[in-house]
């Protein structure tokens, strides 16, 4: 009778189980939806449907809109506050980085209702600017996913490198733009990341804004509520592959300049 022998190998079992349970099981159910019809037969219409449907080309056009607006806001925003706060004197720096986390406390539909009504109280009709209400809202709700990452880059940042540039004669513009932003681009591409997808799909803001605007997540809702799981499982599986692609573009954007600043330092 052989003994049972433990191997640290056996405690990834319960996340394999997980994985497998709920990951890989639905994203079978997701592709068996999507390239087959009502019938159960294989089909490619509901691929070429998504690129002939002038609704769905155009919600995802607005979708890449409303992200990369807010990625460009989150980003103009974040990086001047994230480089004063690495590089001020104060002691408790870790305070005024929580002053910005705090937010994330408290319930995401207080904040969004909070905001809803400073609007309201500003524009009066929510509907007059629907686009510039959503980029406020994604905004208000992503952007400490854009300081913390360039703040924490900024923070581990070598400074005798920018001493060394300015003895070798760089004043402060020309350190910041030879040392200080190519070293902070990996921090820059985390927070796009962290930004740029979730903005994509995140319709609650605009719901809770009263915006009647789609964007992909909402499309994509809208096809489920009206039983059409064909087409709804076909837009997830696109915006699927959007977002790996994007992914995997972010982390070899992220390896190059490793490679680069590795480089450089040598």
């Amino acid at each position: 009778m052989t003994a049972l022998r433990f191997s640290r190998k056996n405690l990834a079992l319960p996340y394999a189980l997980f994985l497998l349970v709920f990951v890989a099981a639905p994203l079978l159910v997701l592709f068996y939806y999507a390239f087959t019809n009502g019938q159960g037969h294989f089909t490619l219409g509901n691929l070429t449907g998504f690129f002939t449907d002038p609704n769905t080309l155009g919600t995802l056009c607005y979708s890449f809109a409303i992200a990369a607006v807010t990625t460009l806001v989150c980003l103009l925003i974040a990086y001047p506050t994230a480089y004063i706060l690495a590089n001020s004197r104060f002691k408790q720096k870790s305070v005024l980085v929580m002053l910005f986390i705090m937010p994330m406390w408290i319930n995401f539909s207080l904040r969004i209702t909070a905001l809803k009504e400073i609007l309201t109280l500003i524009e009066g009709n929510l509907a007059m600017f629907p686009f510039f209400n959503a980029v406020i809202g994604m905004t208000y709700d992503f952007l400490p996913f854009m300081i913390l990452p360039i703040y924490t880059t900024l923070s581990k940042m070598d400074r005798s490198l920018i001493e060394a540039a300015k003895d070798l004669g760089a004043d402060e513009k020309a350190a910041f733009l030879k040392i200080t932003l190519p070293l902070s681009v990996p921090g820059i591409v985390s927070g796009v990341s962290m930004v740029f997808l979730p903005a994509m799909t995140n319709y609650v803001v605009l719901d809770m804004l009263y915006n009647s605007t789609y964007i992909m997540g909402s499309l994509i809702g809208s096809y489920f509520s009206a039983y059409n799981w064909h087409g709804g499982s076909m837009i997830a599986l696109i915006l699927l592959a959007i977002i790996c692609i994007f992914t995997l573009l972010t982390s070899g954007m992220e390896e190059e300049d490793s490679r680069a600043m590795g480089g450089a330092r040598l």
